[in-house]
């Protein structure tokens, strides 16, 4: 990596960390490790948050398995950190265990986001349970609606939810 990207990628995490992102959603931001789309997904579904920010997630299983997950995410770095940590988090679950993923479980992967984000990790949870319940109630891509993300979270909505 260049000395230019090399500046530009410490001076993000900087600014990331003095906002109140924690070490570990930084890391998801920045390396995007499961951002894009799966060209043979199984299913695929698409939640709009209360911002705006969008997100579109691709499934791949092998019976009632995940085996990938990738998300699509037009949106801010807590948006796009919680998608990354869902994603993470998924492979290898069975569709029950990724049901029971829950804010407070990604809040704790993430380590910390500022409390104006936790909106983020709502939508990325939705925007997951959302899939698997169509995928099990077999509504395909072309069938279901991109929903709006109605419930917009308050200051300390996730960390009622932590699981420690």
């Amino acid at each position: 990596m260049n000395t230019i990207n090399t500046q530009a990628i410490e001076s993000e995490k900087k600014a990331l960390a003095e906002t109140g992102y924690g070490e570990k959603a930084i890391q998801y931001f920045i390396e995007k490790a499961y951002m894009g789309d799966l060209p043979d997904a199984d299913h695929v579904s698409e939640m709009v948050g209360t911002c705006g920010d969008t997100m579109k997630i691709y499934l791949k299983l092998d019976n009632d398995t995940i085996t990938d997950a990738k998300y699509q995410v037009l949106g801010c770095p807590g948006a796009i950190s919680s998608a990354m940590a869902i994603a993470e988090m998924v492979k290898g679950k069975t569709l029950k265990q990724a049901g029971q993923i829950n804010d407070g479980h990604v809040f704790n992967a993430l380590g910390d986001v500022p409390a104006k984000k936790h909106h983020c990790i709502q939508l990325a949870v939705k925007t997951l349970h959302k899939a698997l319940n169509e995928y099990q109630n077999n509504v395909t891509y072309e069938d279901s609606e991109p929903l709006k993300c109605d419930k917009a979270c308050n200051s300390d909505c996730c960390s009622k939810n932590l699981i420690k």
